[in-house]
């Protein structure tokens, strides 16, 4: 239960709640791009009610009221507009992607379903997020009170990451490879477990691939190199029931039939949340706001704080049929909202449409360049007249938004734009080539036709 808000806090609480619809009205505002300036008014502001917060709260002591559920919406917007304006290597812009990171990392310390290799990127991924932080605070371009908000973050999934990786530790060398296979299958199984129609086909082969992981025990053991019974036999056993209970779940619930009617409103939910972010996950770089990700983010912690002790109850308070479904969809969803986070690109929205256009010509060029001619001027002209408008957009070298500002990402698009330039200059050099080649083979017949 969330701690009251002391008499002190309430004007604080009263200008961040006022702050947060701002930058939700701003973020539903979709007749024009998103300015930098409007971003760094706002965040201006709020840092100064961080400052006001501190001023007031003692460092040593936690708190847990309105106002930090308050403060953590409005640093997530403020995080996903700062990636929308193409700041992604800034301090603000890590907020969301941590918080991201903290949820699917949670979800993977409570099943228990991961190995080695799936902690790797997000410990890579933790260190990068934790070097744009303190590149900032050494050159002072956010107050300490924000450096010290995200170091804790950082080191909270620092945290979890370690416990987890401790975790396997305890794994015998000669059980990881039986480890890392059962992993693999229950995540084959709750795919398949979460898909519409009937999957005997899919599921024989993966029955299988259980059935010889379980004959390789003896005697409920799973043996080591000359018989010997390595330690950690709980793990691996544990896990390979759970497998076996999945392939009988879908077994016995086929058609779509293995999630309960009282949690299908949930099922259909998520499914649909699931459906429209694999989408986006298509088509980012074309549709893509990343503001538009608080919404999803904010139905999936919904639907998240609806379980009770890990698993979605119904009106009698019981755990019924098709957890492992619901729990599939729910954690696809975090990491599909994880991975539109991380792939944001430095480019701001309002450079986003040119950005899209210069690598639709690049990868044409290159298709042409790869299968080769014969192709004359004439083939050249529509990517030679798409890259003259793109540089007639530009106002002393640079391109200017609507407000006369300087969008993000001028070095991303000058280093597209120039390469662009060189593919032609490419192709037209081996169309000089070919041109060149059918001169001297024509010299030649002359030559050979007047011998005669």
């Amino acid at each position: 239960m969330p701690e009251p808000v002391p008499q002190e806090e309430l004007p604080i609480l009263e200008a961040l709640v006022n702050l947060r619809n701002r930058l939700t009205a701003l973020k539903k505002d979709r007749g024009d791009f998103i300015k930098a300036t409007d971003v760094n008014s706002l965040y201006q502001q709020v840092v100064k009610q961080v400052q006001k917060l501190n001023g007031v709260r003692d460092d040593n002591t936690t708190y847990n009221n309105r106002v930090d559920t308050t403060l953590a919406d409005v640093f997530t917007l403020l995080s996903l507009f700062y990636l929308t304006i193409g700041k992604t290597r800034e301090a603000p812009a890590t907020y969301s992607q941590i918080a991201s990171m903290r949820q699917i990392l949670n979800h993977m310390n409570e099943s228990g379903i991961y190995n080695e290799g799936d902690l790797v990127p997000f410990h890579k991924r933790l260190a990068g997020l934790r070097h744009i932080v303190q590149q900032d605070a050494e050159h002072g371009k956010h107050p300490s009170a924000l450096t010290t908000l995200l170091e804790r973050q950082l080191n909270e999934c620092d945290a979890v990451v370690k416990q987890l990786i401790e975790s396997l530790s305890v794994l015998s060398p000669e059980l990881v490879p039986v480890h890392e296979k059962l992993v693999t299958i229950r995540r084959q199984l709750v795919a398949l477990a979460a898909k519409e129609g009937t999957h005997k086909a899919e599921l024989k082969p993966i029955q299988e691939e259980l059935r010889k992981v379980d004959s390789a025990r003896v005697d409920g053991k799973f043996l080591g190199p000359g018989g010997v019974v390595p330690a950690s036999q709980a793990v691996c056993s544990s896990l390979l029931e759970e497998c076996f209970e999945i392939a009988q779940e879908i077994k016995a619930h086929e058609d779509s039939k293995n999630v309960s009617s009282s949690l299908k409103p949930i099922h259909d939910r998520l499914r649909d949340l699931r459906a429209e972010l694999e989408s986006m996950v298509l088509t980012h770089r074309w549709t893509l706001r990343e503001t538009d990700l608080w919404n999803y983010s904010l139905s999936l912690q919904e639907i998240d704080k609806m379980r009770v002790d890990g698993k979605f109850v119904d009106s009698d308070g019981e755990g019924p049929e098709g957890q492992y479904v619901l729990l599939y969809l729910l954690r696809r969803c975090y990491g599909l909202i994880y991975r539109l986070l991380s792939s944001s690109e430095p480019v701001s929205e309002e450079l986003m449409p040119i950005a899209n256009k210069l690598n639709t010509i690049k990868k044409c060029l290159n298709e042409v360049l790869k299968c080769g001619g014969p192709f004359n001027t004439r083939d050249l002209y529509p990517y030679q007249l798409a890259l003259h408008q793109i540089d007639s957009m530009r106002r002393d070298g640079r391109f200017v938004g609507s407000d006369g500002s300087i969008p993000e990402g001028q070095g991303i698009i000058m280093a597209n734009l120039n390469e662009c330039h060189e593919l032609v200059e490419m192709l037209k050099e081996s169309m000089d080539e070919g041109e060149t080649e059918e001169e001297e083979d024509d010299d030649d017949y002359d030559y050979n036709g007047s011998d005669e």
